[in-house]
């Protein structure tokens, strides 16, 4: 038995589980790429809060340069050139107005 989850749900789970490991823009980014994948799969996701916390990062392009040790200068075009090397080895699900991006860690 499968019960559908809405964009509140969603947000709720991870309220009420880990509230710190994403912004509330980034949850909807998250939402939205699975509901794509579900999609274009044409598969249903379980959702597992803590797997997700664990598979997925929300974070500046400042941090994920130094977490990663990127050899990626900041040219004036840094967000780019981190969505460049991100997009070549891992998915992203999107960029938030404050600037952080949502990844699947590699």
């Amino acid at each position: 038995m499968k019960t559908t989850v809405s964009i509140y749900d969603f947000r709720r789970e991870f309220a009420d589980c880990r509230p710190d490991n994403f912004s509330y823009e980034g949850l909807g980014l998250l939402y939205d790429y699975i509901e794509e994948l579900e999609t274009g799969e044409g598969e249903e996701y379980e959702l597992d809060v803590i797997a997700l916390c664990c598979e997925w990062n929300e974070d500046t392009p400042e941090n994920i340069v130094a977490n990663y040790a990127l050899d990626i200068e900041d040219d004036g075009n840094l967000l780019a050139n981190v969505l460049d090397h991100l997009n070549d080895e891992t998915m992203v699900a999107g960029v938030t107005d404050a600037g952080t991006i949502i990844y699947l860690a590699y």
